[in-house]
């Protein structure tokens, strides 16, 4: 899976260095508020940042190092590998000399579409709007030592010289706890839980296959990344299968598919998710947020949340995931969000969070 992500990241920032270099400069002054949002970020769409970095205030006080840094990533994050594709503006207040600028991004990234909004403030900077960037602190890990004590499971394969009869290690023992099928947005979900119930490190898929009334395989899908694929012994992983188009009333029955199998694994980096709470967006949408802690001393260059909802019987309601764009550094919080359907959100009991996570430097 590491090796797959890491060819998928490298041929899109081969394809991002290249859209950056075929791009001239858009630096018009700008007549209006939403008007120099725009022009902002359709050079950071060209991956130019001389030009994206003219439409800043001087009154932000961000260097054009650390405005890069926030728009382009670092520390191998998914913004790293990603490309802004669209910007929707809405101008939710507006004076003489400042607005503010509601501005809805999407960036395409190797793991699907990712979603950001921002309210920006924009003032009057030398008769020409300018949007005021907010500066981020650059978090600096203070020098430290921490302890290495996790667990860690290695696999010794039979060798081609070995005696032809001897007995290979054996494949994990996993099992699928729960399966709810439900019919929403527009297609069939089918949603649960499965566990590794063994003592040793398992690397798990879970699909399935529909079948109409005529008893004919119509459709088969996997749960892809909507699920934690390596499980360490005793636990457990929510699973989600999206079959868009396809309705309820036109299958017959389902059947579970499924591959366990044994892989090395180490119990780190362990990611500590905290302050975890329903509540609304900026758009007034119910979301999952929290904070991840990344408990290790080595950098998580792309942290996967997901997000299992229960109703009040502790069935599985809703599965949900969002990659954090911004790379976990070692002992150093950072907020996540989860979406959460709003016809869902008045049946959810209790939920609960497992992190995966994707780093340059690691195999699995």
């Amino acid at each position: 899976m590491g090796r797959l992500l890491a060819l998928i990241f490298g041929i899109l920032t081969v394809v991002l260095v290249a859209a950056g270099l075929v791009q001239r400069s858009a630096t018009a002054p700008a007549a209006t508020p939403d008007g120099a949002v725009q022009s902002m970020f359709g050079n950071v769409k060209a991956r130019d940042w001389k030009g994206a970095y003219s439409y800043v205030a001087s009154s932000s006080n961000v260097s054009p190092e650390a405005f890069i840094r926030n728009l382009a990533g670092s520390n191998g994050s998914l913004r790293t590998y990603s490309q802004l594709d669209s910007v929707n503006t809405r101008v939710l207040h507006e004076s003489d000399n400042e607005a503010t600028v509601r501005t809805e991004l999407k960036y395409a990234t190797a793991v699907g579409p990712s979603y950001e909004t921002r309210d920006l403030k924009v003032v009057k900077d030398d008769a020409a709007w300018k949007v005021q960037w907010p500066a981020e602190k650059e978090v600096s890990v203070p020098p430290q030592v921490i302890p290495v004590n996790y667990l860690r499971w290695d696999i010794v394969w039979r060798g081609a010289g070995d005696d032809w009869g001897a007995q290979n290690v054996e494949n994990p023992n996993c099992r699928i706890l729960s399966m709810n099928a439900v019919e929403r947005e527009g297609g069939l979900i089918i949603m649960g839980e499965v566990v590794n119930e063994d003592t040793v490190p398992a690397f798990i898929t879970v699909g399935a296959v529909l079948t109409d009334n005529n008893g004919r395989d119509v459709a088969e899908e996997s749960s892809f990344d909507k699920v934690s694929h390596v499980l360490l012994p005793k636990e457990v992983s929510p699973y989600r299968i999206d079959f868009p188009g396809i309705k309820k009333s036109e299958v017959k029955s389902l059947r579970m598919t499924h591959n366990w199998m044994l892989v090395p694994a180490s119990a780190d980096p362990v990611i500590g998710v905290l302050h975890q709470r329903i509540e609304k967006d900026m758009a007034g949408r119910p979301v999952l947020k929290g904070e991840l802690l990344n408990e290790s001393g080595q950098t998580v260059s792309i942290p996967h949340v997901l997000a299992t909802f229960y109703d009040n019987s502790g069935k599985v309601i809703w599965v949900s995931d969002a990659y954090s764009d911004q790379a976990l550094l070692p002992q150093t919080p950072q907020p996540f969000s989860v979406a959460l359907r709003d016809d869902l959100a008045a049946n959810v009991h209790t939920y609960r969070v497992t992190v995966n996570q994707y780093s340059l430097n690691r195999e699995n």
